[in-house]
């Protein structure tokens, strides 16, 4: 029993829970763009994409990190992990393809989406090449992966994946851009201890705050224009511009006081951010759309 206690542990299950909201806000924000009602939802495929999304492709991707990361303290999602329980790795990878497997029964335009970020996860976790410890590719791969193709897995899973989307999907990409920098700067030191070379490290766990400032700029003016192609009126740009200033704000207060700021806790205080950023989105274009 503790084997599988701790093997779902390292599935990370209090990432789950942000990766469906993430996903339920490209889903919704898809389905009022095409103006059904909850009636007209295909509810099936909705469902079995998010848990694919969630806990076979991300579930597993993060089982995988662990596997070859073997960190003995805090890490995303979880704290003071249990050690890796044997053949972690390989659960992880059967869950990861299972979940490939599956996500064709969704639609062809998810199982894209799905076979991208698998391929991407790899990439990113499993030596030789092991991009988490390249500074750069690092983000470039979650910018990816968690910021677009997560919120475009759920607007295809919606059945509805058109150039709005894709803007909404790209101006998460960076939105993953500043928040995962503060994901970095409380592990520092332990990634510094294993020889990585994390984007933090190399820029300064400080300096890095400012990278974020600068993605948040690009999140607000892709937004803007998403806006603008979808005739949500100025009340609705304002509605969508009000998160990423929270953004901003929260961020600068964190480069201002950066000696004294709890990194770990701030990290906890973006995903909150995160997550109001994905509610606004889908309350404006429920909203301003029926106007």
């Amino acid at each position: 029993m503790s084997w599988l206690r701790d093997t779902i542990l390292h599935l990370r299950p209090r990432s789950w829970v942000v990766v469906i909201a993430h996903f339920c806000a490209g889903a919704g924000a898809a389905l009022f763009l095409e103006g059904r009602v909850a009636g007209q939802w295909p509810i099936g495929s909705l469902v079995l994409g998010a848990i694919l999304w969630a806990v076979f492709l991300n579930g597993g991707t993060l089982a995988i990190n662990s596997a070859f990361d073997r960190d003995e303290g805090d890490i995303g999602y979880l704290n003071s992990p249990p050690p890796i329980p044997a053949g972690l790795g390989w659960v992880a990878v059967v869950l990861m393809f299972g979940g490939l497997a599956l996500a064709y029964t969704v639609n062809w335009a998810f199982f894209v989406c799905y076979a991208i970020c698998l391929f991407l996860s790899l990439l990113y976790s499993v030596p030789p090449i092991r991009l988490k410890a390249v500074a750069g590719a690092d983000l470039v791969v979650n910018m990816i992966g968690y910021g677009a193709l997560t919120f475009a897995a759920g607007a295809a899973s919606a059945g509805n994946l058109q150039v709005i989307t894709w803007v909404l999907a790209a101006s998460f990409a960076f939105l993953f851009a500043a928040f995962y920098p503060m994901t970095q700067i409380y592990q520092v030191p332990e990634d510094s201890a294993r020889g990585d070379r994390t984007l933090a490290i190399i820029v300064g766990p400080r300096r890095v705050l400012l990278l974020s400032l600068a993605a948040l700029i690009v999140t607000l003016g892709l937004q803007q224009w998403a806006a603008f192609q979808a005739d949500l009126g100025a009340a609705g740009a304002m509605l969508l511009a009000v998160p990423t200033l929270l953004w901003l704000v929260f961020t600068f207060h964190w480069f201002e006081q950066f000696k004294a700021y709890p990194h770990q806790a701030g990290m906890y205080r973006a995903l909150r951010l995160w997550a109001l950023s994905d509610v606004v989105v889908v309350a404006a274009f429920w909203w301003f759309s029926r106007i």
